[in-house]
């Protein structure tokens, strides 16, 4: 499933501006909401797809 894949890549590259973050680094946090709502958006497409595999 490439929207699983696709999620698990974009937590793996956030990671960075997470540890950023958590040193202090403000502009980072930006990232890190930014990032999150993608995660978001990704995570309902895999859920979906999970959905529709199901019900097929």
């Amino acid at each position: 499933m490439q929207q699983f894949e696709d999620l698990k890549a974009l937590i793996a590259t956030t990671e960075v501006d997470v540890q950023k973050f958590n040193k202090g680094n403000k502009a980072a946090g930006v990232r890190v909401r930014k990032a999150m709502l993608s995660v978001k958006k990704v995570a309902q497409s895999v859920r979906e797809g999970v959905l529709e595999a199901k019900e097929a």
